[in-house]
């Protein structure tokens, strides 16, 4: 979402700006993004988000395994016939 936002005001921006301002605004984008600070940042978030999302996956795979152990889902839908 974040992507697309960022094409559609660079977008307006260089069609009010001119060809010319929209390829310098372009380019600056271009180095932010693939400056060393912004790449080792983003590395680092990525990383975090996945020890997050394997957390989670963990926690919420325990209390699956808790409620088989419970007998919470011994039938359908966790009804017991």
């Amino acid at each position: 979402m974040k992507f697309l936002l960022g094409i559609a005001v660079g977008y307006v921006l260089g069609s009010r700006a001119g060809r010319e301002r929209y390829e310098d605004i372009v380019a600056l984008g271009r180095r932010v993004a693939g400056s060393q600070t912004v790449q080792a940042t983003a590395g680092v978030l990525q990383a975090q988000a996945a020890g997050a999302a394997e957390r989670a996956k963990s926690r919420i795979g325990g209390r699956v395994l808790a409620g088989q152990r419970s007998g919470a889902g011994s039938g359908v839908n966790g009804h017991r016939h």
